[in-house]
Order: structure tokens, then sequence, then C-alpha cells
């Protein structure tokens, strides 16, 4: 993994979905953070076509940043549905940079929403695992574990007077209980 200076805000780390950037440092609101960076690629370029990790960032149409070098810090970002910084693309520049759009205390996981592409091509099928996400299916699991006992509470009670009417129409003292045709029997 590679070293980062003390200088720097962000430190690699271990996440919920493997490596991740971690504030170390307070980062305001409309700070750069990080410069995405790594080969240029053309899109027109067939090579360039059959290059396939999850690395790139599309700069445009036209070009495309490979951001699978190991100094490129920037890739070790992870996804979030509610992040706490945003992708500055300048594509005349060939460059893209990661400001923060919220206050980052030390300590919290630096994210950015990676767009519905990417989000259909590789977490949708596998689920996402931000931090927002979790929360929404850890509260549906709740509410369905609370509807299954519902369910679960009911059936019982159903089965419990199902049983009384039962134990009623059984014989007292070998004589049937119960009215028939409107009147008591004996």
């Amino acid at each position: 993994m590679p070293a980062t200076s003390s200088n720097k805000p962000y430190r690699v780390g271990r996440s919920k979905t493997g490596l991740g950037l971690f504030a170390t440092k307070p980062i305001k609101k409309g700070t750069r953070i990080i410069r995405y960076y790594g080969p240029i690629l053309g899109s027109r370029i067939p090579e360039h076509d059959d290059i396939e990790n999850k690395y790139l960032f599309e700069l445009n149409g036209r070009w495309t940043i490979d951001g699978s070098v190991r100094k490129n810090l920037a890739r070790y970002i992870n996804h979030s549905c509610r992040p706490n910084a945003e992708s500055d693309v300048r594509p005349r520049e060939r460059k893209v940079f990661i400001r923060a759009i919220k206050n980052i205390e030390p300590g919290d996981e630096i994210n950015y929403d990676y767009g519905t592409d990417y989000f259909k091509a590789y977490l949708k099928p596998i689920g996402c695992k931000c931090e927002s996400c979790e929360k929404k299916r850890k509260k549906l699991r709740a509410e369905a574990r609370a509807d299954r006992a519902k369910v679960k509470a009911r059936t019982e009670r159903k089965a419990q007077k199902a049983g009384a009417k039962a134990a009623k129409k059984k014989k007292l003292n070998g004589v049937a209980v119960g009215k028939a045709n409107g009147r008591a029997r004996a």
C-alpha cells in the first residue's frame, strides 16, 4: 500500500467495501482533496477498448483516465449514494479533482457518487454497500421481521380461537354441549 505523507489530509484504510480513503484532518466544504490521475486513454483507439478495470474515469466521450496506477490514491475513494465529496471534471485540461461538498471530520471515509452508468454496471448486481443503502436495507429488514411477527401472532391467535371452539364442542361427561336448530341438546 502506498505511503502517505503526514501533511496530507487523508489516508488509505480498511473499509466495509475493501480499502477506502479516510480523512486524517478536518476538511472544509469546497476544499479540493485529491486529484484522480493516470494515463489518458483515447476512446476512439481500438486497443484502449480492450482495457477492462474498475478504475476508468470517463472525462468525456473522447477521453478516459486509467486510474489503476498504484500512485493514484484517489482510486481508493468508494461510492456512496449520499456522498461527502464530488468529482470536479475538467475535460479540456484532462484532469479530475475530488472536492468536499460537506465538512469532513477526521476518521470519516471520503466518498462520492460514481454515477448511474458505473452503478448499473458494477454496483447494482452485487448491491450498493454504502452507509445510506445499508441503513435503508437494515430498516426494510426490520420492517419485514415486524410484519412476519404480526402474521405469526395473528395465526397463533386464530389457532387458539379455533382450539377454544373445538374444546366447547367436545363432549362433557359423554353429552355433547352446544345448540342445534336453536334448541339445547340434552
